[in-house]
């Protein structure tokens, strides 16, 4: 598979792997865990979400910025990998919950979040422009597409079993305080010791000792409540309900916890990987393109410079809309499969834990990400052979029509769903909820357009961008997908608020503008990478 790579482009996807599992593990139960810890509603949670997603991104660019004034991208991604590894125990120490100060310790956390924005900015985009001054040597120069698409599929190996890892922790730490996992628990509990501000809203009065009175106030049932009826079949003790819902919260996010500590081994296990493979990385001082035998210093007049920064920013504004939709798999998508999917189906059963939640959905993509990258690389080395490959800013087009597709089929598929607020306090029976084969899909057909577009960005960037400018344009590409994180919390505002057809048209309509100004660019774009 790595035949006619450079040697250092296993050893450069092995370490990004292992900090990518342990950066999805996060991402699998990060909006969950928020509204779990702190009782916060879909829109708070995703404007956290959407800030630190922004803030990942967008630090990428101050870390390539330092990589290229230092010249020693070796050295910073080092630094990152440790830096973001402190984030990880900031937010992984076990905390009481309901919290008492909320506030405090909402700061905590977010601080964290930024300590693991930060390291990943010195890490992430930096290692891509390592990647790329590997086939700035000639004789691998042919095979950029490709190298960078088997860089991309080593990343999602450890994403497909991140969101496993997160969830079996959480389920564990659970079974061991005999309770069982139940999606709806944590939003119905904080309403009922009034730790949420929904609660005024849901319940009136904060917290309600009285089981028949809760029942009636919330659900508007007889005195068998459904809360009640809940806690018994998690294996609750419902004599006090107020006591179960405080132990129930405190073992649900403390499983949280102890998955945000797992991704500290996975950081640990990714620096191992990347010093024992250090060696096999090129040294950049004053010196940018290597050929056979011997380093040529590349000069560019200012021209050239000046054309290629353009069509690399160009195509920046344009990729915002594309991540603006396609990383919605982490926020509407997740708390679509969580209230209106019908997850009885979606168990494994590991003997000591059983594996089950919304959460799984976030597995879906990176496995089809390992499995998708050979037949499209195949495929693609099929048309080369024949001279018929589209350049990549062509195939970038193409995947942001793929894109729109999958939210099509999203808008049809939740056409006659009920509106978020009616289920908010009465979540939906499963037989009233659709299959997950909706979701599985939707995440097939976006991977195949991630595929289009995110490796062969990368690899665009690597080859477009100036040899001095490397690290701040690979920064520059994740800027841009930071800015269309920065916009995922729309997302969650028209799913609280909208018909759910009219919040996936949104990303529709997002995907099609990209893919138009795209094609209308495309004879500049492919001329300036000839």
């Amino acid at each position: 598979m790595f035949k006619n790579h450079p040697k250092g482009l296993l050893g450069a996807s092995l370490a990004n792997m292992g900090e990518r599992f342990g950066f999805y593990t996060m991402m699998a139960i990060l909006v969950l865990f928020l509204q779990a810890k702190f009782g916060l509603n879909g829109k708070d949670a995703g404007l956290i979400y959407s800030i630190f997603y922004f803030s990942i991104y967008i630090l990428a660019f101050v870390g390539g910025l330092i990589a290229d004034r230092l010249r020693n991208y070796k050295g910073v991604i080092f630094v990152g990998l440790i830096v973001m590894a402190t984030g990880y125990f900031m937010i992984g120490i076990p905390t009481e919950t309901p919290v008492a100060n909320q506030l405090a310790m909402l700061v905590v956390t977010c601080v964290g979040l930024f300590v693991i924005a930060f390291g990943n900015g010195l890490f992430k985009g930096n290692l891509q422009a390592l990647v790329g001054q590997m086939y700035d040597n000639e004789k691998y120069g042919k095979m950029r597409d490709s190298g960078f698409s088997l860089f991309y599929m080593f990343i999602n190996v450890g994403a497909v079993f991140a969101p496993f890892t997160a969830i079996g922790i959480r389920n564990w730490w659970l079974a061991r305080h005999d309770y069982a996992y139940d999606a709806n628990l944590p939003a119905l509990c904080h309403q009922h010791v009034g730790n949420s501000l929904e609660t005024t809203k849901v319940v009136g009065t904060g917290a309600l000792d009285n089981a028949q009175g809760f029942a009636e106030k919330l659900f508007g049932l007889d005195p068998v409540s459904k809360f009640q009826n809940l806690a018994t079949e998690v294996g609750g003790q419902t004599e006090n309900l107020t006591a179960f819902a405080n132990d129930y919260l405190n073992v649900f996010t403390t499983g949280f916890h102890y998955a945000f500590i797992a991704a500290i081994g996975a950081m640990l296990i990714s620096l191992t990987i990347y010093l024992f493979n250090r060696k096999h990385f090129p040294n950049v001082e004053k010196k940018s393109k290597v050929t056979e035998g011997q380093e040529v210093e590349i000069t560019m007049d200012a021209k050239e410079i000046k054309q290629r920064i353009y069509a690399l920013l160009a195509v920046f504004a344009v990729v915002i809309f594309f991540w603006f939709s396609f990383h919605q798999n982490g926020l509407t998508l997740t708390m679509f499969a969580r209230d209106y999917t019908d997850l009885s189906g979606i168990k494994i059963n590991l003997g000591f834990v059983t594996i089950q939640g919304a959460e799984i959905f976030q597995s879906i993509n990176p496995f089809f990400i390992v499995f998708l990258t050979p037949i499209i690389m195949a495929f693609f080395g099929w048309l080369r052979a024949r001279g018929k490959e589209p350049s990549t800013p062509k195939k970038i087009a193409i995947g942001m029509g793929i894109a729109a597709t999958a939210y099509v089929v999203m808008a049809i598929g939740s056409y006659d769903l009920p509106l978020f607020k009616d289920i908010q306090s009465s979540p939906l029976d499963n037989s009233l909820k659709v299959s997950p084969f909706l979701l599985i899909g939707t995440y097939f057909i976006l991977t195949v357009a991630e595929l289009f577009i995110s490796p062969l960005g990368i690899s665009f960037v690597s080859k477009v961008a100036p040899p001095h400018l490397q690290g701040l344009m690979q920064g520059g590409w994740l800027g841009a997908t930071a800015i269309g994180n920065q916009l995922l919390f729309i997302g969650a505002i028209l799913y609280e608020s909208t018909p759910l057809w009219l919040t996936w048209t949104v990303f529709v309509v997002a995907c099609l503008l990209s893919m138009i100004t795209m094609l209308a660019m495309l004879k500049w774009l492919e001329k300036i990478t000839k």
